[in-house]
């Protein structure tokens, strides 16, 4: 009998399907003809002061292991960041892990919060990891849709709607991959109320809550009596072009700190040294890089924005992250057939939009992290492919 390797792989991993997004990631890499507007990761290298951190701190030779919980000064440049951006108090010696990146810090926090059968409440469109961590949890996923009518915006009547008594834990993720919207303070506090209700607790991933540019960004856990019940994710992947560093964070009660620890010192023990002293360097002195970042990014979102509607590409403003998720619906196409035949025809990649759940079917997401030339070149191919 030969060795048969998929008698041995659980159910559960089975059933998770690939990421759609580095589906058509995959497609294009090999091609340099094809503009990508796919995948969403800074088109921006790191800054010099940051990478030049990272050389000192190897020349020093920092390359030991930290603490499970990170470096002391990185994690007292967090909880520095975090007050003065948000009004956020939490002590760096009981409230902050640095992880590997925001996604494993997603990844811990729903391992600790979910017992097999617990309901996570998850916003729809979403990141693709929200769901596949959650059943890797041995979770439910409750998909709550969100449409383009409302401007993609959770509403108190949408969680009502999908509450049981199984319900444990809100998944938030504004400003929001992959639809860009963002939700104000007082959106924000009437979601509020419904967590107080149904005595849920939130995940509230903000990795890009620099990346926002019609208002101020607004912490969830900032809000009256919500820090307690909110797990911050975070990181620096997204506004200081640091996606490669993979260093990101988690801020909470110092109860659900001391659980996750458990998980991240047995299975990655600390983020990798060189990252978090680049990371330290990027709090310090990066921010204004990340104003830069922003400011050029708001460009192109503008010029998606009347682009767009030039060529008769129904959209919704993105308001935050650095996506546009406009309608193909009209077209006649689903999704896939539309990315597919683009990328075929046309030479551009953009990612379908039912990679980020049902809700997303009739849409793509093109990432503006990219430059104005290849924006205006993608835009200009796909106005031949609509328009003839």
């Amino acid at each position: 009998m030969s060795f048969q390797p998929d008698h041995y792989i659980t159910e559960d991993i089975k059933a998770i399907p690939p990421s759609g997004i580095r589906k058509f990631f995959d497609l294009c890499a090999n091609s340099k003809d094809i503009i990508s507007l796919g995948v969403g990761e800074p088109d921006f290298v790191s800054p010099w002061t940051i990478r030049e951190a990272c050389v000192y701190s190897l020349e020093k030779g920092y390359t030991m292991y930290t603490s499970n919980y990170g470096m002391l000064e990185l994690r007292q440049e967090i909880v520095r960041y975090l007050y003065e951006r948000f009004g956020l108090c939490y002590d760096e010696n009981k409230e902050v892990i640095v992880t590997v990146g925001a996604s494993e810090a997603i990844d811990m926090a729903l391992r600790t919060l979910i017992n097999p059968g617990d309901e996570v409440l998850i916003p729809e469109p979403c990141y693709v990891s929200y769901q596949a961590c959650t059943l890797m949890s041995h979770g439910k996923p409750v998909m709550i849709p969100t449409t383009a009518e409302k401007s993609f915006k959770l509403t108190p009547a949408d969680i009502e709607a999908k509450i049981t008594p199984k319900s444990k834990v809100l998944m938030l993720s504004f400003p929001n991959n992959p639809t860009g919207a963002v939700l104000t303070e007082d959106e924000l506090l009437a979601l509020a109320e419904v967590v107080k209700k149904h005595d849920l607790i939130v995940i509230s991933d903000e990795i890009y809550s620099e990346l926002t540019y019609e208002q101020e960004p607004v912490s969830f856990a900032s809000l009256p009596d919500m820090k307690e019940r909110t797990i911050l994710v975070s990181g620096l992947s997204k506004a200081f072009a640091m996606t490669g560093w993979r260093v990101g964070y988690i801020a909470c009660d110092a109860e659900f700190i001391q659980a996750m620890v458990k998980i991240h010192q047995y299975t990655i023990l600390c983020a990798p040294i060189m990252g978090q002293m680049a990371a330290i360097e990027a709090f310090r002195n990066g921010i204004k890089e990340v104003v830069r970042m922003r400011t050029e990014y708001d460009h192109r979102r503008r010029y998606i924005v009347k682009k767009a509607k030039d060529i008769g590409l129904d959209m919704v403003t993105p308001e935050g992250a650095f996506y546009a998720f406009p309608s193909i619906e009209k077209f006649g196409m689903d999704c896939e057939t539309f990315a597919t035949r683009l990328l075929q025809e046309k030479r551009v990649a953009v990612v379908p939009g039912n990679a980020f759940g049902k809700s997303g079917e009739g849409f793509i997401r093109c990432s503006y992290a990219t430059s104005m030339k290849q924006i205006e070149e993608a835009f200009h191919r796909i106005d031949q492919f609509i328009n003839g």
